[in-house]
């Protein structure tokens, strides 16, 4: 009996260094894996499924008549989602467009006094022009009786009637001749009517396309394709311009990776990237270094830190990564934004 507990005890003092050796040697052999692979790998846990969302609002008041989708629908772009009451932009359209008319129908009328008072015009040419040969005839008359009326051949009544017939046309001439300045001031303030009523015309079609607009306006359609949630109307409720309705996630997801600043000088854009999405069981999901942002998360926060005033503490800043996901379309549609990932980037 004493000699099996001789025998035991040395034993027993053995067990406890082989197993510090064994602890020891185990820890040293982590530490030199995790060298080697940090000597080649930088990593984060500081990342998380992104994607572009897109809010849609009421660019005009309206009641809600009719409601397409469902929370969490997935739709394409272009879909008709919401339709408002259209009844008083309809009013409003039909109102632009009468508008336009009358003043279509004005610029005709004007037209049309225009096209009369220029042919006004060529009568009174022609009528100076006529006015102009009755004066020479009557001119030519006048010499020839006042000859005659010399030498004594015709009376004085017959010389009488020759110089009332020429000055009978020196009248007419001036007279036809005063309407030329009263034509011409009625076609230029015609003319002028016409831009003027122009004017008004294009003032109208703009009325017309705005009306048409806000029309266009109350239906709402999707503005990308993805996955519609946070709806925030109800059929009958009065949303007014301005009012967030619902949102679009958009298919397109990305990995946004908020790296250390200190882990920077190794990472490159199209260096490839293993993602572990917390939420999936499968791993082997790959990426690629696509862009580094313009600013660390701190210069975008709400109040970003003043370095220049109170006490400074160094912190070290994060600078968000967007890695594109290269995966099939299965995964990307499971994917979320929100979601918590990690990566590694293979730096060498």
């Amino acid at each position: 009996m004493e000699q099996n507990n001789t025998t035991q005890k040395p034993r027993k003092k053995l067990a406890l260094p082989i197993i510090l050796g064994l602890v020891l040697v185990g820890a040293l052999v982590f530490t030199v894996k995790e060298y080697v692979f940090l000597q080649s790998h930088e990593e984060t846990d500081d990342a998380q499924v992104d994607g572009d969302i897109s809010p849609v609002i009421a660019r005009v008041s309206g009641y809600v008549t009719e409601i397409r989708f469902k929370d969490n629908d997935f739709v394409h772009e272009g879909d008709t989602l919401v339709i408002l009451d259209d009844r008083d932009y309809k009013v409003k359209l039909n109102q632009a467009i009468a508008a336009e008319n009358a003043a279509a129908k004005n610029a005709a009328a004007i037209g049309a006094v225009i096209a009369e008072t220029q042919s006004n015009f060529a009568v009174d040419k022609a009528n100076i022009e006529q006015a102009q040969v009755h004066l020479w005839k009557a001119q030519q008359d006048y010499d020839r009786y006042k000859n005659l009326y010399d030498d004594h051949v015709i009376t004085k009544a017959q010389f009488d009637q020759a110089t009332a017939d020429r000055d009978a046309a020196k009248a007419a001439l001036d007279a036809a001749k005063s309407q030329v300045p009263v034509l011409d001031r009625r076609v230029n303030t015609s003319k002028e009517q016409t831009v003027a009523t122009s004017s008004i015309i294009d003032t109208r079609k703009a009325d017309v396309d705005y009306a048409k607009l806000q029309l266009s306006y109350t239906v709402i359609l999707a503005p990308a394709t993805g996955v519609v949630s946070k709806r925030n109307i109800q059929i009958g409720q009065l949303v007014q311009a301005g009012t967030p309705m619902f949102s679009v996630v958009h298919q397109d997801v990305y990995v946004t990776a908020n790296f250390k600043e200190t882990q920077m000088n190794s990472i490159k854009i199209g260096q490839k990237v293993d993602i572990k999405v917390d939420a999936f069981d499968e791993k082997g999901i790959t990426g690629t270094i696509e862009s580094f942002s313009g600013a660390t998360g701190a210069k975008f926060s709400l109040l970003p830190p003043d370095n220049a005033t109170g006490n400074f503490v160094k912190v070290v800043q994060r600078l968000p990564v967007r890695i594109h996901i290269d995966a099939d379309t299965a995964t990307l549609k499971r994917m979320r934004p929100g979601m918590s990932v990690d990566v590694v980037v293979h730096t060498k």
